[in-house]
């Protein structure tokens, strides 16, 4: 189900070109369309998310997907800016609500393989995302833009059934967070340096994203070569993904996540300098390795210092960080990049995500070397807080 989330993603990233080109939208409004699914990503997560700890983890799966497909809708028969963007806020509601719950569950069902099982769930987005250019590509020419969408939509349908058939340990009443949402998790320093790494994952996620295809095309790089390098970026995602989460639980998230984060920034940095459109592809392959081995790395250490009755607050927080991160960056990278040009716009999101590094290996003390719950220390229980 999680891919479906990542397919609808996927479709719409590859056919921003397509909605500047046929509808006469500026790279600028494209960046705002990608951006407000982030931004009603981050108010589910924070806000909705947390009713999973309390016995309705199943219901905002449910509702996640319905949401979602009304996303899709949505996207197919938009043919402006707002219309376009109403779409994505929807769709980004129903991630925001699913995204956690579904996490809450993977983690509580196989907690000592924690890394492993978080790995899994990236390459679960990352084959659903890679799966977007592949269906835009048979579909769009033959059948226009909405063709993609509408297919997605019904998959998703006719996923429900059998997602009612999976068993969900739904908290008990007298084991539920009397807190309604995970705002007391920031007091935990560890928490708050987990979120910093993972806000500088999509720190690199909304630049890239936003500013992939546009700037390829700007450099008379083939349609081909831009959809087949999302398409072969996410494959060692996808591919090496349990494997990262396992590397992160086996030397600790907080020192694989800081230095593959690092090697990211350095990438990004790269693109706002190489030559050709040829050339950022080829490096892309080498940062899809590296991203693949590493990006894991923030949901293990948030699955290791929040406790077990929190998890999915815990992780829709993050995830509501990170998705503002995502929106923000979307923003700025394309109106950098329309005012001052590709090198700075890259270029600020590489020194924005090594600044982030730094706060979350500070804000980690002592647990920058930590590699289960039982080595982390400042870890806020469920108990509830005053007022």
């Amino acid at each position: 189900m999680s891919g479906f989330f990542g397919a609808g993603y996927g479709v719409m990233f590859t056919m921003l070109d397509d909605f500047r080109d046929k509808y006469g939208i500026s790279a600028s409004a494209l960046g705002l369309i990608v951006a407000v699914g982030f931004f009603s990503s981050f108010f589910a997560q924070v806000f909705i998310a947390p009713r999973a700890d309390r016995g309705h983890a199943r219901q905002l799966v449910y509702l996640g997907m319905l949401f979602n497909v009304a996303g899709l809708v949505g996207m197919a028969f938009g043919h402006n800016a707002v219309l376009l963007m109403l779409a994505r806020i929807v769709m980004g509601i129903g991630a925001g609500m699913a995204g956690p719950a579904i996490r809450r569950i993977v983690i509580l069902a196989d907690p000592d393989h924690l890394g492993q099982n978080i790995g899994r769930m990236l390459a679960a987005d990352v084959a659903g995302f890679a799966a977007g250019p592949a269906i835009s590509a048979v579909l769009t020419k033959p059948f226009g833009i909405p063709a993609p969408f509408l297919v997605l939509a019904v998959a998703s349908i006719a996923c429900l059934p059998v997602i009612a058939r999976i068993h969900v340990d739904e908290t008990e009443a007298a084991d539920r967070p009397t807190t309604r949402f995970a705002f007391d998790l920031l007091r935990s320093r560890p928490y708050v340096g987990a979120i910093s790494l993972g806000a500088a994952v999509f720190l690199m996620v909304g630049t890239f994203d936003s500013l992939w295809v546009l700037v390829l095309s700007d450099l008379n790089t083939s349609d081909l070569i831009a959809n087949l390098g999302i398409t072969l970026f996410a494959v060692p995602l996808a591919v090496l993904g349990p494997f990262g989460g396992r590397l992160a639980q086996r030397l600790g998230p907080f020192r694989v996540g800081s230095v593959g984060l690092l090697v990211g920034a350095a990438m990004m940095f790269s693109y706002g300098h190489l030559p050709s459109g040829i050339a950022m592809f080829c490096v892309a392959m080498f940062h899809a390795v590296n991203d693949g081995l590493t990006v894991s790395a923030s949901g293990v250490a948030v699955g290791l210092v929040a406790p077990a009755d929190r998890q999915a607050g815990a992780q829709g927080l993050m995830g509501g960080v990170q998705t503002l991160a995502g929106g923000l960056a979307a923003i700025v990278a394309s109106s950098l990049y329309q005012s001052a040009g590709r090198a700075t716009a890259y270029t600020t999101c590489a020194v924005a995500m090594a600044v982030l590094v730094a706060l979350g290996l500070a804000c980690a003390g002592r647990n920058w070397a930590a590699k289960s719950a039982d080595e982390t220390v400042d870890t806020p229980s469920s108990t509830p807080v005053p007022g």
